[in-house]
């Protein structure tokens, strides 16, 4: 295929639609400076929705590589799947309880203009439903996200930690989730830096 065949495969890049992907890239912008907001209640740990979608996305392409799935698959359906809350902000376990928010319709405006109105919302769709072995891996590549956050909340001695520990692991759908899981919480979250060295090392790094 020929660099022209491709960029009109693409869809004509016109003034318009080039604005439009310009104001695109200042909201997906705008989620490093929308926080987490389940934190505030559980007293300590903080995020933004940009550094979480970030992780959610690496955690989805190692599931489906466990799974033998698609890992672009997965990991665009992780990339994608909090973009709303540059609108609506992030709405928590308790928000959820008397509030509803229109995610699909923030999504929408979104990318409304910018080309990628085919490739986005079906994976929110897809997301949504829940039903696809791809769905069900970004869907718990979010919830060991938040596993981690909280194990290492838990180790810095938040005990209140545990018991949303405990309601997560128990969303989780896939076996290798679970299994995933059960490491993260009988493992220190400093390990991979601190704990793989002799910790001598520590006490005589700078005298060598």
């Amino acid at each position: 295929m020929s660099d022209t065949d491709s960029k009109a495969e693409a869809g004509e890049f016109t003034t318009a639609r080039l604005e439009r992907l310009a104001d695109f890239f200042n909201e997906v912008g705008m989620l490093r400076h929308t926080p987490r907001t389940g934190y505030a209640f559980l007293g300590s740990g903080k995020e933004n929705v940009a550094e979480h979608s970030y992780r959610v996305s690496v955690m989805g392409y190692v599931l489906a590589r466990m799974c033998g799935l698609d890992p672009a698959r997965v990991t665009f359906l992780c990339l994608f799947h909090d973009l709303h809350e540059a609108r609506t902000g992030d709405f928590n376990y308790v928000n959820h309880r008397y509030d509803q928010c229109q995610a699909r319709r923030a999504l929408e405006d979104c990318v409304d203009g910018t080309g990628l109105e085919a490739d986005v919302l079906p994976l929110w769709d897809e997301l949504a439903a829940g039903v696809s072995p791809e769905a069900v891996l970004a869907h718990d590549a979010d919830q060991l996200d938040l596993i981690c956050n909280l194990k290492a909340e838990l180790d810095k001695g938040n005990a209140f930690a545990a018991q949303w520990l405990e309601s997560a692991v128990k969303r989780l759908r896939s076996p290798e989730a679970r299994e995933l899981a059960e490491v993260v919480l009988r493992t220190d979250h400093n390990r991979w830096w601190y704990g793989r060295v002799e910790k001598d090392w520590w006490v005589r790094r700078n005298q060598e």
